[in-house]
């Protein structure tokens, strides 16, 4: 129902500028919260993703998640999973949704221009089954949908993909360590796993 998706905000807005009523009708044929075939398909197509959490207090954070195709996965009518992968080691996001599960998942082609968004409740495992199926993966987040939506693709700049990122996990492959953390700066605070990998390529 449109009272659920769209605040007092969102209201005030759409009054202001005579869009309550297309609002409404968008509300209306393309919410959803089951996953059909074909946003699996476009999901487990994607190579990206934006994850938007927001910790304890509400302050937001955006981050960027790449991966190979199919690195992301609808696992039934109501469930998305996706690998987190090594990063920073800030845990900004992750850390996010382990004081607030609320999140929101922005999808984009930007080849065929087309884009969704995915918003529900997370959780984060380190012992998910699902570990053993993804090659270096942290942990595993599970989204259960509350709404699944197209946006409109007008503003999207069609952009081709030009390789995948030498970093991104696969079977049988280690992706290399990042050269930021082979700086001097980073030496005595990386975890002892890095160190060894870098000490071991260096000879």
């Amino acid at each position: 129902m449109a009272e659920q998706t769209y605040h007092g905000g969102s209201r005030k807005l759409q009054d202001q500028f005579d869009t309550r009523r297309v609002a409404d009708r968008l509300d209306e044929i393309t919410m959803h919260d089951v996953f059909t075939e074909n946003d699996q398909a476009f999901i487990e197509a994607c190579s990206m993703f934006f994850l938007a959490t927001a910790d304890a207090e509400g302050r937001p954070d955006c981050s960027y998640k790449g991966g190979l195709p199919g690195f992301v996965q609808v696992m039934d009518e109501h469930t998305l999973a996706f690998p987190d992968y090594d990063g920073n080691g800030m845990f900004r996001s992750m850390g996010n949704l382990l004081v607030n599960q609320h999140v929101g998942v922005l999808f984009i082609d930007f080849e065929h221009q087309h884009r969704m968004r995915v918003n529900g409740i997370a959780t984060v495992s380190n012992d998910d089954p699902l570990l053993e199926q993804f090659p270096g993966a942290q942990l595993i987040v599970r989204v259960r949908a509350r709404q699944i939506f197209p946006n409109c693709p007008r503003y999207i700049h069609k952009m081709q993909l030009i390789e995948h990122s030498v970093f991104a996990p696969k079977c049988d492959y280690e992706p290399p360590v990042p050269d930021w953390k082979r700086a001097p700066v980073f030496h005595d605070a990386l975890p002892e796993r890095d160190m060894e990998r870098i000490e071991a390529e260096e000879g």
